[in-house]
């Protein structure tokens, strides 16, 4: 999956291999716990029934005990059917992966689990990719081969900016999106310019930040003089890796940089997965699902 899609039969293949995996997971592992972390926009009356001792008094419905002589409770149900909204980076860093995948294709794969698993719930799906603009905008829909379109987007994006601006896309949602949706960023970028538009996002919706990393980013190896390049401005920068001193600055680097991002979403309120392209994304939602399931 990480090598570059050169045909449509290639391209065919990809996204298949992709549904198959994620139906799978979500078949068995998902979909009953991304029901439960995501509950309905409401409650709507169902029907009416007996009283029955013990059952709350405020449910009374008078209007049917009145007219039956005797004494009924309302009952009601989740208003269940909602929209998954996915927010996909598609800038230059998401095209870098030192190990099992690049961070497009993790983006590609954890957006097909939700997916599949918001389809077993009927629920809408669309998707927005974002560079320093919104490239792509797909509105939300039901169905397989809407989510198959989807996927192959995320899979054959080739995006007019290498930059990243998630503030255009949270911009973006908050003007389109007006009814709550469960709103889900995948990105490998987060700092404190865009802490003011993920908290309004998170006032209204329902919003999940999935964050990509990979392990090179965090800890370069001991070889010789490095030439590192940003992906997205290009500026490169030469690092002598064959230094202790170096490594170690590198690394402190990033370990506080991670950690400040963590305080950050923690300050925010908003939850997080965290995924690595050296890793199975399976124990990282389980965990996720597995709190969301305690919180709502």
């Amino acid at each position: 999956m990480a090598r570059i899609v050169t045909s449509m039969a290639e391209l065919a293949r990809t996204v298949r291999r992709i549904e198959i995996r994620s139906k799978r997971l979500a078949d068995e592992l998902f979909s009953g716990e991304y029901h439960s972390s995501f509950k309905g926009r409401g409650i709507e009356f169902s029907s009416v029934r007996e009283y029955s001792w013990g059952d709350d008094v405020r449910t009374i419905d008078w209007n049917t005990t009145a007219r039956k002589n005797g004494l009924y409770v309302k009952l009601f149900r989740e208003e269940r059917e909602r929209t998954l909204l996915l927010m996909v980076d598609g800038s230059g860093s998401m095209l870098f992966g030192s190990r099992r995948v690049r961070k497009k294709e993790l983006a590609a794969e954890v957006s097909a689990v939700l997916a599949f698993s918001a389809l077993r719930n009927n629920d809408k799906v669309g998707l927005i990719v974002f560079t320093d603009r919104v490239e792509t905008f797909i509105p939300p829909r039901k169905g397989r081969s809407h989510v198959l379109v989807i996927l192959e987007k995320i899979v054959t994006l080739q995006a007019a900016s290498r930059k990243t601006d998630i503030g255009a896309a949270l911009s973006f949602v908050r003007n389109t999106q007006k009814r709550r949706a469960i709103v889900v960023l995948v990105t490998d970028v987060v700092d404190g310019r865009y802490a003011k538009g993920m908290r309004a996002l998170n006032a209204r919706h329902d919003f999940v930040l999935v964050h990509l990393d990979d392990p090179l980013e965090a800890e370069l190896p001991r070889t010789g003089v490095l030439e590192l390049r940003d992906p997205e401005s290009g500026e490169r920068i030469a690092l002598d890796a064959g230094s202790t001193a170096v490594l170690e600055r590198y690394r402190a680097m990033r370990e506080a940089e991670r950690e400040e991002l963590k305080r950050r979403l923690r300050r925010l309120r908003i939850d997080t997965v965290h995924l690595e392209t050296g890793r199975s994304i399976i124990g990282a939602l389980d965990r996720f699902f597995r709190y969301r399931e305690k919180k709502v």
